[in-house]
C-alpha cells in the first residue's frame, strides 16, 4: 500500500514449479510447459510471442501522481525496531528517542496543495493518489481531514492511510471514509501474545485487542478496504499461525488484504535474527495459504518492481512531504536529519548533488540479505502460485 508502481522499469519474472514455470510480466500469471524455457532460464520465441499478443512485457506509464505527507512525526507507539528511531530507551521501556517531531498545520497544507498542483501539471498528470502518514497520522485527524478535503481540488483519485489503528474509532473513520479515505493498511506483530509484548504504547501497555476492534467497527460504519501487514521476526515467528485464527475470529475478511512482510534491521539496538531462508519462506507460503482459506484476500505475486516515487531523482512521479514541509525521496528517510532533498517552497535540489540523500525504498533495511532476498521471494510465490492453480483460485 506504499506508493504506487513504475512498471516501465520493471522486469518479469520467472519462477520454477512442480508443473513447468511460471512467469510473472504486466498483470499476468501464466503457467509454461516446462519445453517452453530452455536450460538457461530463456523462453523460446513463440511462447515470448505470444506473451506478448497478451501485453506480458507491455510498458506501463503512472497513471497518477504519489503524493506522500507526513502529518506528524509523533508517534504513540513504542516498537523498539522502527526506523524513526533516533535511539534506545535507556531505560528499558518503550520510549525510544524519535526524529525531531513536526506537526502539518493549514499553512502548511496550502503549500504543500500548491507545490503538489504545479509537479501534476509539470508531469502531465491529472490525478492525484495520496498516502497519510506518520509517525502515526491519526494523532493529528484535523491535518489528515484537511489535506484529504483540499486533495479534491486537484484530482484526488485515491487515498491510503498507513496507521498503528489504535486510535481509529468508528466516528472518525467514518469521516476520513466520508472525505476520500479509500484504504488503510495497519500491523500486527504476531499472534496476540507476542504482538503486545513488541507493538506497545509508549506506557508499555498492550494495543492488539484494541487495533482489532477497531478495525472490525470501522469496518461495520464504512467501505474501506484494509491491508493487514504482519510483521515478522524471530521474535514472533514460532507462533505467527496463531495469528491467522486470531485474526479471522475478529474481522469480516471480505475486505482484507494479509501481507507478511520480513521485518529488517531498521532501528537502533535492533537486528532480526531469521536466517534459515528455506525454513521461512516455507513457512511464509504456508500462512499465506491458511490466511486464502480463511477467506482473506492475498495480493498475486508481481513483477520485480521499483517504487514510483523514489526511483526517479528529482521527484518526476511523486513525492514524500514531511510535515513541515520538507521534501524526501523516501518515506524510509522522511524526517531523518540529514536526508532532505528540497522543499515544498523552493523545490527539489539537484539530484546529482545531493545522491547520498537520494534513499529508495529497501534502504539499509532489507532482510534477509540482497544475494539471497530474489531466492527466498521465488521459492514464497512459487509456492503460493502452485496453490492457486491447483485450487482453482488463479
Amino acid at each position: 500500500m506504499i506508493g504506487t508502481r513504475l512498471d516501465d522499469i520493471d522486469a518479469p519474472r520467472l519462477i520454477r514449479s512442480e508443473y513447468g514455470w511460471w512467469f510473472i510480466g504486466n498483470q499476468t500469471w501464466t503457467l509454461l510447459r516446462p519445453e517452453c524455457v530452455g536450460p538457461d532460464g530463456t523462453i523460446d520465441d513463440e511462447t515470448t510471442g505470444v506473451l506478448g499478443r497478451f501485453g506480458a512485457f507491455r510498458p506501463r506509464t503512472p497513471a497518477s501522481f504519489s503524493l506522500t505527507v507526513l502529518t506528524t512525526t509523533t508517534c504513540n507507539l513504542g516498537c523498539g525496531y522502527c526506523f524513526q528511531n533516533t535511539g534506545v530507551d535507556d531505560t528499558g521501556g518503550a520510549r525510544p528517542p524519535r526524529i525531531r517531531r513536526a506537526w502539518l498545520d493549514s499553512d502548511t497544507i496550502d503549500r504543500v496543495i500548491a507545490f503538489t498542483r504545479d509537479r501534476m501539471r509539470q508531469a502531465e498528470m491529472d490525478r492525484l493518489y495520496l498516502l497519510l502518514f506518520g509517525g502515526e497520522p491519526l494523532l493529528n485527524p484535523r491535518g489528515c481531514l484537511t489535506l484529504l478535503d483540499q486533495a479534491r481540488a486537484i484530482g484526488l483519485d485515491q487515498c491510503a492511510m498507513t496507521t498503528n489503528g489504535v486510535l481509529l474509532s468508528p466516528r472518525l473513520a467514518g469521516e476520513l471514509y466520508a472525505a476520500g479515505l479509500t484504504g488503510v493498511q495497519v500491523t500486527f506483530d504476531g499472534s496476540r501474545a507476542d504482538h503486545d509484548q513488541i507493538r506497545v504504547k509508549r506506557s508499555g501497555a498492550p494495543t492488539f485487542d484494541t487495533i482489532l476492534r477497531n478495525v472490525a467497527r470501522a469496518t461495520e460504519v464504512t467501505g474501506l478496504n484494509w491491508n493487514l501487514r504482519v510483521n515478522v521476526s524471530h521474535h514472533n515467528f514460532d507462533r505467527i499461525g496463531e495469528l491467522v485464527g486470531e485474526l479471522a475470529a475478529g474481522l469480516n475478511p471480505d475486505r482484507c488484504t494479509v501481507t507478511f512482510a520480513w521485518v529488517g534491521d531498521a532501528g537502533f539496538g535492533y537486528r532480526n535474527t531469521m536466517r534459515h531462508i528455506d525454513m521461512v519462506s516455507d513457512a511464509f507460503a504456508s500462512w499465506s495459504i491458511a490466511a486464502l482459506e480463511a477467506g482473506f484476500r492475498m495480493a498475486r505475486p508481481s513483477m520485480r518492481t521499483t517504487c514510483h516515487i523514489c526511483s526517479v531523482p528529482g521527484g518526476r512521479y511523486g513525492a514524500v512531504v514531511n510535515a513541515d514541509g520538507r521534501l524526501f525521496s523516501c518515506w524510509q528517510s522522511a524526517g531523518k536529519p540529514g536526508f532532505e532533498v528540497g522543499s515544498i517552497d523552493d523545490g527539489y535540489l539537484d539530484a546529482a548533488s545531493v545522491p547520498e540523500r537520494w534513499v529508495r525504498c529497501g534502504y539499509e533495511y532489507d532482510q534477509p540479505e540482497p544475494a539471497l532476498a530474489d531466492a527466498f521471494q521465488d521459492r514464497v510465490d512459487g509456492r503460493l502460485l502452485d496453490y492457486l492453480y491447483t485450487s482453482g483460485r488463479l
